[in-house]
């Protein structure tokens, strides 16, 4: 995602960034306040922005973004130690020059490959019935196939709440999910670690409660117990 309110800058930039290899361009934008509105809306994994615009600068835009990386690209020198106490990936000057484009995106990928469990997010966006929504780790109790669909899943909370999370697969969620949190307990369902209360041979006993208020009880299936044991021993 691209944001700078000068467009012959936003522009060049675009033209830059679609002659880096492995690099889409999902959306340019030039208004600050278009940008906050549609950003929910999209998925991407890096945004360039620039630090001096009206109404709102970049810099309080990157802390509107939950932790996206971000490369700061601006003409100004004076921010710089404002950047990186946002933990920007870099501060590129401008004019921006192709060679010094790159290797800031080289960064970035560097940072992106880091493994999902070993980064301080904390959450995961993913596609709902609802539109895109974001899945705070903590609080997933379970993730179940659909009833109606077995491509969707359905995530319950800890509080009580069930997303329906649309056309995704459990080897996918089993990559994206933390690790040492969340286990494959049977062909169905994947469990929270916290939801754990007691466990048998071939049954786990959580610390949740279905509509009758009753402990809700979870099938080990045997091709996962010896993962599972794995975990709740770590």
């Amino acid at each position: 995602m691209l944001l700078d309110d000068e467009l012959p800058g936003l522009t060049y930039l675009k033209m830059l960034c679609e002659q880096i290899p492995d690099l889409e361009v999902i959306k340019a934008f030039n208004d600050p306040k278009i940008f906050l509105k549609e950003v929910p809306k999209m998925d991407f994994d890096i945004c360039i922005l620039d630090i001096e615009m009206p109404e709102m600068n970049g810099l309080q835009i990157a802390n509107l973004l939950d932790g996206k990386p971000v490369i700061f690209a601006t003409a100004y020198k004076d921010y710089a130690a404002e950047a990186f106490d946002l933990n920007a990936i870099d501060y590129i000057r401008k004019p921006i020059h192709i060679e010094r484009l790159k290797q800031a995106i080289d960064k970035a990928k560097k940072q992106l490959a880091i493994p999902l469990d070993q980064k301080s997010k904390t959450y995961i966006q993913l596609n709902t019935d609802k539109g895109k929504a974001l899945l705070y780790f903590d609080k997933i109790a379970y993730i179940k196939t659909s009833e109606i669909d077995s491509r969707d899943k359905i995530a319950r909370l800890f509080d009580g709440n069930e997303i329906l999370i649309k056309n995704i697969t459990f080897e996918k969620l089993t990559e994206i999910l933390p690790k040492n949190s969340f286990c494959r307990i049977n062909k169905r369902e994947i469990l929270s670690i916290k939801a754990v209360q007691f466990f048998s041979f071939d049954e786990i006993t959580s610390n949740l409660t279905n509509e009758q208020g009753r402990e809700m009880r979870f099938t080990l299936g045997e091709n996962f117990r010896n993962e599972f044991l794995l975990k709740v021993k770590i």
